[in-house]
Formats: structure tokens, C-alpha cells, sequence
């Protein structure tokens, strides 16, 4: 049991195929909710597809980019489900560059999927949100490179601050109908990123040390803190940002005092 009820209730997560993205579909799932998830190809084989107590989720193949596409899912789901109840803007991410060295097509790609894409689509859902009954909540999965130096994704971290003021001001401008909130992950363990930066054990156990809480998150830590964002027990919360890093990062300078500290 999450000890949140969906029941009855429509949410769509923006790539929720793998990673935080599917942790997320899977904990809506389990909570009652009848879930759409969209990615820019189609799963092979049904069995990929997020699943929980014997439901899945339904698959609609959209790149969240191109306007016409987005257009096209909501249509599906509009067909599909008289409500869209709750958009998670999950979709994103970007390659390692070094801003010196990343082409213009490169930086402006990364900004589109992570600040416009979202931002054009969240505007779109709030079209239908705010002439449903019952309004809708909006959250956007957002990341601590947007509160810090974000060295080789400089263009992802400034996205991604862009979208923590976007939730601020929708909060303003879509109330009382609509909720926005955020969630910014610290650094989460998925197959992604197990194999792309965290395979070495050791390195994985010295970057667990820097974080307060020992460990780096899980994946569903992230879904749990949407599905509390979601619900009726969070109906005073919206132009929120809750922050999900484990307590931090430990003050570099503490280590470097201690090595200079005189015994």
C-alpha cells in the first residue's frame, strides 16, 4: 500500500519508460490511478511497460518537443479518460559538455526538451485543467544542478532553474484551479546512471559519503514525494520546490580545515 488513493483519478508522466520516470508511473499504479506514460518510441513487448498489482500503464509514443505531437497524446488521452488529473513534467536530461566546447545546436537543444518543451506543454494541460471540476496538479521534476555550479551540463542546470521560477509564477497565474510544485533530485541511482557514472563501487561509495544521509536516492524516493505532492494532503502546496538530496552536500571547506587543523 503507498497510503495514497488515485482511484479513479488519470496521470500522465512525460518519460516514464525508465528511470525516475518509471518509479514514478509504477507508484501512481499502485495507488489506484490509471497511468499514461509517452516517450518518442513505442516498448517493444508490453512486459517493458511500467507495472504494479497486475495493471500497466498505457504507452503513447510522443517527443514532447514537437508541438503537433504533444497535441496528438492529449487528444489520445482526452479520448481515452474524461480527466487528466495530474501532469509530471518528467522528461529530460542532457550529454556531458563542457560549455567552451558544446556547439550552439547543442546548448539549444538541451534547453528545449528541459525548460521549453515542458513549459509549452504544461501550458496546453492547464487549457484543459482549468474547465475540469475539479482543476488538476502540475509537477515538474526538476534537479539540484538548478541551485548550484552545474560544471558539464551548464545549459541542463540553467533549464532547470528556469523551470523553478516557471513554477512559481504558474502557481500565481493558474490558482486556484490549477497546482504547480517541484521536486529537485540530488544525485539518484538508476540503470542510467549506474552504468553512465556510478558502475565503479568504490566511486559510488565515496560519493554516497558526501551526501549527510549516507546513500543516494533511490528512484523511489522521488515517486513518493510526487505522489504526496499529488494528493489532497498537499492541497495548500503549490509554487513549491522540495528539494530531495539526502540533507546536501557536506561543506567542502569542513575537510579542508581538518586537514590543516594542527594535532
Amino acid at each position: 500500500m503507498t497510503g495514497f488513493d488515485y482511484t479513479g483519478q488519470a496521470v500522465l508522466v512525460t518519460g516514464g519508460m525508465r528511470g525516475i520516470g518509471r518509479a514514478i508511473s509504477e507508484a501512481f499504479l499502485r495507488a489506484g490511478a490509471q497511468v499514461f506514460v509517452c516517450g518518442r518510441t513505442a516498448s517493444a513487448h508490453d512486459g517493458e511497460l511500467p507495472s504494479a498489482d497486475g495493471r500497466s500503464a498505457r504507452f503513447i509514443a510522443a517527443d514532447i518537443r514537437d508541438l503537433e505531437q504533444a497535441d496528438a497524446m492529449l487528444a489520445e488521452i482526452a479520448q481515452a479518460s474524461p480527466t487528466l488529473d495530474v501532469v509530471i513534467h518528467n522528461a529530460g536530461g542532457s550529454p556531458y559538455a563542457l560549455v567552451a566546447e558544446a556547439s550552439p545546436r547543442l546548448l539549444e537543444s538541451v534547453i528545449r526538451l528541459n525548460l521549453v518543451a515542458p513549459l509549452q506543454l504544461a501550458q496546453r494541460v492547464n487549457a484543459r485543467m482549468q474547465r475540469q471540476p475539479g482543476g488538476g496538479t502540475q509537477l515538474f521534476v526538476g534537479s539540484v544542478s538548478a541551485l548550484r555550479p552545474s560544471p558539464g551540463t551548464a545549459a541542463y542546470g540553467a533549464a532547470k532553474a528556469g523551470i523553478l521560477n516557471a513554477v512559481r509564477t504558474l502557481a500565481v497565474e493558474w490558482a486556484p484551479r490549477v497546482r504547480v510544485a517541484a521536486v529537485s533530485p540530488g544525485m539518484v541511482l538508476t540503470d542510467t546512471s549506474r552504468d553512465q557514472h556510478y558502475g565503479d563501487p568504490g566511486a559510488l561509495r565515496a560519493m554516497a559519503a558526501t551526501v549527510p544521509l549516507g546513500r543516494l536516492a533511490q528512484p523511489d524516493d522521488i515517486a513518493n514525494a510526487c505522489l504526496f505532492l499529488a494528493s489532497s494532503q498537499a492541497s495548500y502546496v503549490s509554487g513549491a520546490n522540495l528539494v530531495i538530496d539526502g540533507g546536501g552536500e557536506r561543506p567542502a571547506f569542513l575537510d579542508a580545515a581538518s586537514l590543516n587543523r594542527v594535532p
